[in-house]
């Protein structure tokens, strides 16, 4: 896959490009430049971990949406076993949108459920640009209650824009899908376990969210609203993104030290999109863990739990 760079790894691209035709003079054999090019991969490197230590809010949200970073499908694929994916709500339709199905972790059997994006063209169209319609959050409803029928974890994924705002879904009940699952998840009796893996926006990335324990990626983001559309909304200029995004707290580190998430994940220097597999290896140890913390708590305390969770978000003082 072709690597893309973003504005700000402008600096990291002109470095990788030298890299790139120094070593294709090497391979020709005209000349010996392995030295200068252990030297340039030194320097990019540390140039690398030198701009992701500083970047900004709107710069992760950036990176939350990178065409290369990994889908839910990748890390079922790198992370799990025995995947059979489960089709449509039994009621409209099947929304691609949405994936969902059994799996095992080293083993053990799991129910999952995440918002699936597309990299080529076609793709982005058959997924819809991973913003589901209200048949794709029926979906995940059904499977969230085949998770607790047959008592096996629910771990979901979220990564969507938010969901689909077109007029026919609005006339199949768009609102009350997502109002639904809120409700489900809330009561659900079987450990649930959520992971935003890269933009978590608005209802359409709650109605996967209502979870025993949140994890986020580093680079990811979660908010009521994209920094753009906060932008429009406030200021009537979308350009005002980048200062929308500092005021809405939407990093992983922002929403872990207000405790509305309860672990970020570690991503390898330059995001996920730069080492998949290792991502998925550092995510893989983050769920397996945080499952195994979970997965044996009576029903009746972790419903409690969960409902004590949600409560503590957002409350305040008075003064």
């Amino acid at each position: 896959m072709a690597q893309e760079y973003l504005e700000f790894e402008k600096p990291i691209a002109e470095l990788e490009k030298k890299i790139e035709e120094l070593t294709l003079f090497t391979s020709n054999g005209d000349i010996n430049l392995e030295e200068e090019i252990l030297k340039l991969h030194k320097k990019s490197d540390q140039l690398r971990a030198e701009i992701y230590s500083r970047i900004t809010p709107w710069q992760k949200a950036q990176i939350s949406r990178h065409p290369n970073r990994p889908y839910t499908l990748d890390y079922i694929e790198a992370m799990m076993t025995d995947f059979v994916e489960m089709h449509g709500d039994r009621a409209f339709a099947d929304d691609p949108a949405i994936v969902s199905g059994m799996a095992k972790l080293d083993g053990m059997p799991l129910t999952i459920i995440g918002h699936q994006k597309g990299r080529t063209t076609k793709e982005k169209i058959f997924r819809n640009f991973g913003m589901p319609n209200p048949e794709g959050y029926r979906k995940a409803l059904r499977v969230m209650r085949f998770a607790e029928r047959f008592r096996k974890p629910l771990l979901t994924f979220i990564d969507t824009p938010g969901a689909y705002p077109g007029i026919g879904a609005e006339e199949r009940g768009q609102g009350e899908s997502i109002a639904r699952n809120l409700s489900v998840m809330s009561q659900l009796k079987t450990p649930i376990l959520t992971v935003v893996i890269g933009e978590g926006g608005s209802g359409g990335a709650l109605a996967l969210g209502v979870a025993d324990r949140i994890l986020m990626l580093e680079h990811s983001t979660y908010s009521v609203i994209s920094p753009e559309g906060c932008a429009a909304i406030l200021w009537n200029n979308g350009a005002k993104a980048s200062e929308a995004a500092e005021l809405l707290k939407i990093t992983a580190q922002d929403l872990f030290q207000m405790k509305v998430v309860d672990e970020v994940v570690e991503e390898p220097i330059g995001g996920a999109h730069r080492d998949p597999r290792r991502a998925a290896e550092l995510l893989k140890e983050a769920v397996t863990r945080n499952l195994a913390e979970i997965r044996n708590v009576p029903f009746d305390d972790l419903l409690k739990q969960r409902y004590e969770k949600f409560r503590r978000i957002g409350m305040f003082d008075e003064i």
